[in-house]
């Protein structure tokens, strides 16, 4: 699947989809770390065990995220409750969807110039 860039967007977008990974340039990231400045490869712990530590390079952001959305796979899985509790502590909201809608929705936000981040899974 291929997506078009949103007008006004900055930074690394997500053009497309390669078998599990996110495409952003010429480059295919399995498990992926974005931001508004980067995307970085990213070799995500189960679900279950995300929490603070495995999204340290988003949580030393200066400025820090509005909100970090977070891909949670081919599904959509609520991240770990202590997690939420721990982002919503620093000022950080969370919106958890499956891979492929928070891929979308990275370029629809950056196209608005909001200030996020994002921990997707691999499809």
């Amino acid at each position: 699947m291929r997506m078009t860039r949103e007008a006004g967007a900055e930074g690394p977008l997500i053009s497309g989809f390669s078998g599990r990974g996110f495409r952003i340039d010429d480059h295919v990231y399995l498990g992926l770390l974005i931001t508004p400045d980067s995307a970085d490869s990213w070799s995500p712990p189960p679900i279950e065990a995300l929490d603070e530590a495995a999204l340290a390079p988003l949580l030393a952001l200066d400025p820090l995220p509005e909100f970090l959305l977070i891909g949670t796979g081919s599904a959509m899985r609520r991240p770990p409750p202590a997690l939420v509790a721990a982002l919503d502590a620093r000022g950080i909201g969370v919106e958890a969807m499956d891979s492929r809608a928070a891929a979308r929705a990275w370029g629809v936000l950056r196209a608005e110039r909001r200030q996020i981040a994002g921990a997707f899974y691999p499809l």
